[in-house]
């Protein structure tokens, strides 16, 4: 026994493990498991993972192949008008793959991102990228099933390069705002937290007009901005956080509390008493909180909070309150948070571990939502509305989080021991303006 013990290889000490972790073969290999896994799951798996990629996308990828009828230009739409690009892509794999060739498309930008995510080597990139990873796996197939993946991994790209390359990254989120409007509060976050704010506005409003030209110029007229006013007339989505009440009431057979199928949005939504005043509600109450979580981090800025403190806080508050007041409650959306998430370790390192814990769990109980589960949250089961409950609670727990990181602001960030200082960044820091400057001023 004792001579077996004395033989009994050693366990593998910290340092060793997180040299195979930060290992480039390492990292790639776990990154190709993981879509792999999620590629399998959307196609094989129950429910329907990819329901939106070959009933909604490729029809309309189709249709304006054809010439028939191109969304956008020739229709109102849903999208911004640059969603048609990646739309259209996998058609090059053939109708018949078109399932195929948007999976390839959405691995080849998850690479894309997680490439630039892993430059370098940096210890908190490292640690980001295995989060990202594993936050993938717990979200499920609709990570790799819906158009916001695409927007995802170009708008980690853009604020991992705001410091380094600025122009290529308000360029690349802008690109993802014309893709899904969401990467807008990124921008926003970045005009606030940023210094160069008006060479940042400046970028993104010429980037928008080149974009925009291209549908005009094929007599897109009003159609182009048809996203802007196409869901506003719509009810409350039956996975929207203030959808809730109303999913409880038809949970306990409230008279006029049900679920019902909208053919025209092509989603599931729920009514009641007091639902439609609800709805129509929303829109200002979302517009009201991103204002106020913007007065909230120009506070910030000015009372002197580093950077590298506001930019992931003001964009973790910002987007979690467009899913939270939001009429609309898709369940890819909590792929949004994944990009302050990924910025906030990457600048604040266990500063940000709260809200990459709960925003991890979030996708958990996504995944257990939908797709496997929908079936029964359709029926309005009570154990189901339960979990749904837990969920949106989160992404209030999450906004709670930020607004009071945020409003901490400089003390906090001193207290902070973990949060990177400007002068250590990983990447280039921002020129600094003359402190007499209005620019420095803010």
């Amino acid at each position: 026994m004792g001579i077996e013990a004395a033989q009994a290889p050693a366990p593998a000490s910290p340092s060793s493990v997180r040299r195979v972790a930060a290992n480039p073969l390492t990292l790639w290999i776990a990154f190709l498991v993981v879509h792999l896994v999620l590629g399998w799951l959307a196609m094989h798996g129950d429910g329907m993972g990819l329901g939106d990629v070959y009933l909604v996308y490729k029809p309309w990828a189709q249709l304006a192949a054809q010439g028939t009828s191109i969304v956008g230009v020739q229709a109102d739409w849903v999208y911004p008008f640059a969603a048609l690009v990646p739309i259209m892509l996998p058609l090059l794999a053939g109708a018949d793959n078109y399932v195929g060739g948007w999976l390839t498309l959405v691995l080849l930008l998850d690479a894309a991102a997680f490439a630039v995510l892993i430059g370098g080597r940096e210890r908190r990139r490292i640690a980001a990228a295995w989060w990202w990873l594993a936050f993938l796996l717990l979200l499920g197939p609709i990570a790799v099933g819906r158009l916001d993946a695409v927007s995802v991994s170009l708008a980690i790209v853009g604020m991992l390069w705001l410091m380094l390359h600025e122009r290529a990254a308000v360029v690349t989120l802008t690109i993802a705002t014309w893709i899904k409007v969401w990467p807008a509060a990124l921008i926003v976050a970045a005009v606030i937290a940023l210094r160069s704010r008006w060479r940042i506005l400046v970028t993104g409003v010429v980037t928008s007009l080149l974009i925009v030209i291209v549908p005009l110029i094929f007599g897109a007229g009003m159609h182009v901005f048809s996203f802007i006013t196409a869901q506003t007339g719509r009810g409350l989505q039956i996975e929207a956080p203030v959808s809730t009440i109303w999913m409880w009431q038809a949970a306990l057979h409230v008279p006029d509390a049900v679920v019902y199928y909208d053919r025209d949005i092509l989603t599931f939504q729920v009514t009641g008493a007091g639902s439609v005043t609800a709805a129509s509600l929303m829109n200002p109450l979302l517009a009201v909180c991103a204002v106020v979580v913007a007065l909230i981090g120009v506070r910030a800025v000015r009372r002197g909070t580093p950077v590298t403190r506001i930019l992931p806080e003001l964009s973790l508050a910002l987007v979690s309150a467009f899913i939270a007041f939001n009429k609309v409650g898709s369940p890819q959306y909590v792929a949004w948070l994944a990009v302050p998430v990924v910025i906030g370790l990457v600048y604040q390192g266990r500063g940000f571990r709260t809200p990459a814990i709960l925003v991890g769990f979030t996708a958990a109980l996504t995944q257990v939502i939908y797709p496997y589960l929908y079936g029964w949250l359709l029926a309005v089961d009570t154990g189901m509305v339960a979990v749904l409950t837990v969920r949106n609670l989160l992404y209030f727990v999450v906004l709670g989080w930020a607004i009071a990181a945020l409003w901490r602001g400089k003390r906090g960030a001193e207290a902070d021991g973990d949060v990177l200082p400007e002068h250590a960044w990983p990447f280039r820091a921002p020129k600094q303006e003359p402190s007499g400057s209005p620019v420095a001023r803010l």
